[in-house]
């Protein structure tokens, strides 16, 4: 089997919009919430999120280009720029057949859907569409618009299983890599929901934290107060590479990927299940593959999206899998931060990882005042400020509605 490295990054986040201002803030624990500025939220239950801010999209793509794109296309495109440019991956002496781009959204181009529905509904019942209306929506555009600017005429397409969705797209790039079919891949993904539909989706579901007086901390993973996720968009990317084909052209190497899992809860349509078997099965698979014990981790970013339900599950398979070595981990909750990405919230977890075994410091969770007695206390959660040690593995969990699990694993390269 070969080996796989990661050579790119790329970020358009709420804490920064690109992946030295993303990592630092995310280091020093600032919250990217504030109240909504995309919309009037005057009739809505949660009225803020974790936007992207000062995001200037002609850095990137000409502006009538961008007429012709959603939001969640446009960050997809600028988090696959930086991460391409980072690797230095648009070389012509490449064989461009044999990179691929696997690049995913968990819902798509939501915008551009209810803007076009909406303006038929309150037309006159003539069916005038925008031309562009369905390339805007579907959640695969993204990865073909990324292949066409570079010419990356490799595997092209989006795995979409809800929040799950980019740790799958980084998973399923590691496989075609391992086995050979392919010598790179841009992998990612992005999320741009943060509006009407998406607000009001997620609050009729209750899923949503409605703490309006203070959005600043209303994501708080573990807390007892918890009451829901905070909405996040933007788009994260990563170049991964085949390791010899990376040292031949002297790309630099962040960490290697050296595990995935890919399991289902088959329990309910929304709800974890609730001894986190599903979660535990995950990461047992990405510990196994990597050829790794359970001693050998030294961080795992959790799910953990500040919801009563989800974050005990996670814990239980955590306490289920690793026993005593439970209390060894660092874990942390990066949500707490950067607010719930849907579909791009593995793959801005996995730079989360990926930095952390660069640099050897573990991202805190914020916001936590209150001990939940249903979590053991002796878990080192990394409280309200980032915790220095070494980090030569780190794991990336994320789970989706419909009960759909995916982690990826991270090592340092030596």
């Amino acid at each position: 089997m070969r080996r796989v490295v990661v050579t790119g990054l790329g970020a358009i986040t709420p804490l920064g919009n690109d992946v030295g201002t993303f990592w630092q803030n995310l280091i020093k624990g600032t919250s990217g919430a504030n109240l909504i500025t995309k919309f009037d939220t005057t009739n809505f239950k949660t009225k803020f999120a974790c936007e992207v801010k000062n995001f200037d999209a002609t850095e990137y793509i000409d502006k009538k280009e961008i007429n012709r794109l959603d939001p969640v296309s446009v960050f997809s495109m600028a988090a696959a720029i930086q991460s391409v440019n980072d690797s230095k991956l648009d070389d012509p002496n490449l064989d461009k057949d044999r990179i691929g781009v696997i690049f995913t959204s968990g819902i798509g181009g939501i915008l551009t859907f209810q803007n076009e529905i909406s303006g038929f509904a309150t037309g006159n019942g003539t069916p005038r569409f925008n031309p562009f209306f369905i390339p805007k929506m579907i959640p695969d555009i993204s990865a073909g618009h990324i292949s066409m600017k570079y010419g990356f005429r490799g595997p092209n397409y989006a795995p979409v299983a809800a929040c799950a969705s980019s740790t799958i797209a980084i998973a399923e790039a590691f496989m075609y890599i391992k086995y050979g079919k392919i010598d790179a891949c841009v992998a990612g993904g992005a999320e741009a929901a943060i509006t009407e539909g998406g607000i009001g989706g997620f609050n009729a579901m209750k899923a949503l934290s409605e703490r309006n007086e203070d959005f600043l901390t209303a994501s708080r993973p573990f807390d007892s107060t918890r009451d829901g996720f905070v909405m996040g968009e933007g788009a994260c990317s990563i170049v991964l590479e085949e390791l010899d084909h990376a040292l031949a052209r002297g790309a630099h190497i962040y960490a290697e990927i050296v595990g995935s899992g890919l399991t289902a809860d088959a329990h309910h349509l929304t709800a974890p299940h609730p001894e986190g078997l599903g979660a535990l099965n995950v990461m047992r698979l990405a510990i196994e593959e990597a050829g790794l014990k359970i001693g050998d981790i030294d961080y795992i970013n959790v799910h953990g999206t500040s919801t009563p339900l989800g974050d005990i599950a996670e814990l239980k398979a955590i306490h289920k899998l690793f026993g005593d070595k439970a209390y060894d981990l660092n874990i942390s909750s990066t949500k707490s931060m950067t607010g719930h990405l849907l579909g791009a919230a593995g793959a801005i977890e996995a730079i989360a990882c990926i930095k952390s075994v660069q640099d050897d410091i573990i991202p805190p969770t914020i916001n936590h005042v209150h001990q939940d007695e249903n979590i053991d206390p002796k878990l080192n959660l990394t409280l309200n400020k980032a915790q220095k040690r070494t980090v030569n593995t780190a794991l990336s969990n994320t789970f989706g509605f419909g009960g759909h699990n995916a982690s990826c694993l991270f090592k340092k390269y030596t």
